[in-house]
């Protein structure tokens, strides 16, 4: 691994960065031995600015989160859910989801890939750039992987895939666009 200067780098996560586009997908939530299956929705409303609202497929919230900046919201979160240790992880895994150009503190060459360290919340983060194109980022906690976000099937700036799996926790996301 070979360590670039970073004073003219700069990452991008594209994928939920458009305020023209809904991005909808399909979701599976698999969060401590139960699962939830609907439709996950992003939409950026600003700069720094999103809702994040997830749905059962005839239309029933099951959260509605907003992000402001820094601020965050619980606009609706079912009751069974309504724990605050499950809303912090959401809202951690979201804001690294829609978190557009995270400042990056050290940036490697990694056989043909880039990756970009990034502190996300307090939190170390790596941005795995292959082809110029982000496919992966990764949650990093005492040198081990705490979380990764998983990009694939990229088609003009928009995952078809997204996978959010924890290594800690059982909690895994999935999410198919439609």
């Amino acid at each position: 691994m070979i360590r670039i200067d970073t004073s003219s780098i700069s990452v991008l996560n594209p994928y939920f960065s458009d305020t023209a586009q809904d991005y909808i997908y399909k979701a599976n939530i698999s969060a401590f031995n139960t699962n939830f299956g609907g439709i996950f929705v992003v939409k950026k409303l600003g700069a720094k600015h999103h809702r994040i609202v997830f749905t059962t497929e005839l239309g029933n919230k099951i959260f509605d989160f907003a992000f402001d900046g820094d601020d965050f919201k619980v606009n609706h979160i079912l009751k069974e859910l309504d724990k605050k240790l499950l809303i912090n992880i959401l809202r951690n895994d979201f804001k690294v989801l829609v978190t557009e150009s995270p400042e990056v503190e050290k940036a490697y060459l990694l056989k043909e890939d880039t990756v970009y360290q990034t502190n996300i919340l307090g939190k170390n983060h790596f941005y795995f750039s292959g082809q110029n194109q982000l496919y992966k980022i990764t949650k990093v906690r005492g040198g081990k992987s705490k979380v990764e976000f998983l990009f694939s099937e990229i088609n003009d700036n928009i995952a078809q895939y997204i996978e959010i799996s924890h290594q800690n926790i059982n909690l895994t996301i999935k999410l198919k666009s439609i």
